[in-house]
């Protein structure tokens, strides 16, 4: 009987295969191989679809591997020196690619500088510390809460009793972080989706969103007032007494007055696309 040959590949498996991937992406710019990983990460992809596990640690260890020098930053530029306002320090973003599927840029952040708390509807976020150090604080809804009524100065009900809704959220994150530390990654309804980041020193922030947010498609950014858990009725609300800390009343609000987050375009190594 005669036997027809397998392609070398095959003949040589899939963990071949897979090396030979690896080598060819090993001689690419760390740039252009977070580009092409973010296209087959986000390829089948949409709002609310999150990337299979294995597709997530891909994306996650090529994001973990890359340094300011990756993508050209570093903390002697002009984006990171310290600001003496009594406002919001300035902020400036690096765009590096966006389309349908994701985007890809770097959060220039002088100490001091905030990110105020907003969310990420329907996204997967993956953000990479580069350098500095950084506080992070991130939140998820709890699912089933009843929403509450709180004080608010720009909202009322008609009769002169000032209110806005409020929601409940719990706490998952809220701690300093040094670079170099891994990438963290929140979710569409876990892992944290609303976020506030305070720069401790001036630090810089490498983002993936997959997808975008985008205004017309009902994904737009929204800020957030934090309320204590006791600063509005919980009643109704089974928390134990140990865990009331972990959780607070979110309210949300316009975009902070004073926030600047300026786009400057990105002079780092460039991606072929």
């Amino acid at each position: 009987m005669g036997v027809e040959k397998l392609p070398a590949g095959e003949r040589r498996g899939k963990g071949y295969m897979e090396s030979r991937r690896r080598r060819k992406q090993k001689r690419l710019l760390p740039v252009q191989v977070l580009y092409n990983t973010c296209q087959q990460v986000f390829a089948n992809c949409g709002p609310g679809v999150v990337p299979s596990p294995d597709k997530i640690q891909r994306l996650k260890l090529v994001l973990d591997g890359i340094s300011g020098a990756d993508v050209g930053v570093n903390p002697n530029m002009p984006f990171f020196r310290e600001q003496k306002t009594e406002g919001f320090p300035t902020i400036t973003y690096l765009h590096i690619h966006e389309c349908d599927s994701f985007s890809i840029g770097i959060f220039c952040l002088p100490p001091s500088a905030v990110i105020p708390l907003h969310n990420h509807p329907e996204m997967t976020v993956f953000s990479k510390l580069l350098f500095g150090t950084m506080h992070i604080k991130s939140l998820d809804w709890v699912n089933g809460a009843p929403s509450k009524k709180a004080p608010d100065n720009n909202c009322s009900n008609g009769n002169g009793d000032l209110y806005a809704e409020a929601r409940l959220a719990k706490v998952k994150v809220d701690s300093d972080f040094t670079a170099p530390c891994d990438t963290s990654i929140l979710y569409p309804t876990e892992g944290g989706n609303m976020h506030c980041f305070t720069a401790v020193t001036q630090c810089a922030v490498l983002d993936v969103l997959g997808p975008p947010y985008n205004d017309p498609e009902g994904r737009h950014c929204a800020y957030y007032i934090e309320h204590p858990l006791d600063r509005i009725s919980a009643d109704g609300l089974s928390i134990p007494e140990e865990e009331k800390e972990s959780y607070e009343w979110l309210q949300e609000r316009e975009k902070p007055e004073g926030l600047a987050v300026y786009g400057v375009s990105y002079s780092g190594p460039l991606i072929a696309k």
